[in-house]
């Protein structure tokens, strides 16, 4: 591998060392090279190239410095637009985030010796905002695009009628309270002390006739109309009463007999509920743990307060008291017995759940009463059918 080659040590650890940024000093502004060491840039000035550079600038070294310094401030003003805006910002902060870009103008190359001058330069052509503090120069860039112009001209011209809209109506309020009060004296009371020129004499209040005649004779005219009032309602009475009375529709016997059974089934009540085939939850916890809360299907009832029930999840069977089980309501949809009032042994469909009443609504769909919907039946009252 030869010593030129691209992938050569010296090579790849040139161009590493190249990357960074080195020091200002070895920095050669006229030919744009940057030296790592003194004996770098020592070569570099005997070098034919800079030579050339040289004398180019010889020629006319205003117009180089002029074109730097132009360069310098285009885009150090350019920085501080798009990355700070209108903000005021140190100008050592701006001035440290420009030089981190390798291929800036330096401003040994300028016209300005250091940053402060710069700075100063700035606030002179109106540019920026500087001021000066305890900590440094701080700057502000002053936006003259000209649509951001027009938009601040916008936004100060909506503000301005704002206000005038503002004291228009303060005025036209204004003018509103003065026409009001125009004709109107303002008459301030006056205050005085009350003095008795005669102790001995006696204090009297005299009332005004007129205005007792006035407060009889509406009392008068008040109790004349109550009078009139209470006579039309007694003579509408009369009317009333005189009248042939409505007659009431007669009921047959057949409707005596239905509200009479209709009441009869709403009242009668067993203080047994237990029916084969439903299903019943173990509340009981006398048992093992692993029945509690477990369900079951009623298989056989005996002398109607013991059942035989199989427990849905192992397949035990269990022979419980009434006691020891509750009733299970499902969701609505699903078929359901009734076991207690005058529906015990229809079935039906759960229609709703009423949480607040602890009552359920159902349709009956079997028996003399299919098709009949029953409300309020308490959950006890109800069980799911297996």
């Amino acid at each position: 591998m030869g010593k030129s080659d691209f992938l050569s040590p010296k090579a790849i650890s040139t161009r590493i060392k190249s990357k960074g940024l080195q020091k200002l000093r070895w920095y050669c502004q006229m030919c744009q090279k940057q030296c790592r060491d003194e004996n770098g840039f020592k070569c570099h000035c005997m070098s034919q190239s800079h030579q050339r550079q040289l004398l180019l600038a010889a020629e006319n070294p205003q117009q180089f410095m002029d074109y730097f310094s132009e360069e310098f401030r285009r885009d150090f003003l350019e920085l501080l637009r798009r990355r700070f805006g209108t903000r005021r910002v140190h100008n050592n902060v701006v001035y440290n985030e420009y030089v981190s870009h390798r291929g800036h103008v330096h401003m040994n190359a300028t016209r300005w010796e250091t940053l402060s001058d710069f700075t100063k330069w700035l606030g002179r052509e109106g540019l920026c905002r500087v001021d000066e503090t305890p900590k440094g120069w701080y700057i502000q860039y002053i936006d003259r695009d000209p649509e951001t112009i027009r938009r601040q001209q916008e936004q100060e011209r909506k503000k301005k009628q704002d206000l005038d809209d503002e004291e228009r109506a303060a005025k036209l309020i204004e003018q509103q309270v003065r026409r009001g009060l125009e004709g109107r004296e303002l008459e301030m009371p006056v205050y005085t002390e009350l003095n008795r020129e005669n102790k001995e004499e006696k204090v009297t209040f005299k009332l005004n006739r007129g205005a007792s005649t006035s407060g009889a004779a509406s009392s008068k005219t008040s109790v004349l109309a109550v009078k009139m009032v209470e006579g039309a309602v007694k003579r509408s009475g009369a009317a009333h009463c005189s009248g042939q009375p409505k007659k009431k529709k007669k009921k047959s016997a057949l409707d005596e007999i239905m509200e009479l059974e209709e009441e009869k089934r709403r009242t009668s009540r067993n203080d047994y509920w237990l029916q084969p085939d439903i299903i019943v939850r173990i509340v009981t916890k006398k048992l093992e743990e692993k029945y509690h809360k477990r369900k079951a299907v009623v298989k056989e009832v005996i002398d109607k307060y013991t059942a035989i029930v199989r427990v849905i999840d192992s397949g035990d069977k269990l022979k419980l008291d009434q006691t020891h089980l509750e009733t299970v309501i499902p969701a609505p949809g699903k078929k359901v017995l009734v076991l207690n009032g005058g529906y015990r042994g229809n079935e039906g469909i759960l229609e709703s759940i009423n949480e607040k009443r602890f009552s359920v609504t159902i349709t009956i769909n079997s028996g003399p009463f299919k098709g009949r919907r029953v409300e309020d039946i308490l959950y006890e009252d109800v069980s799911k059918l297996a």
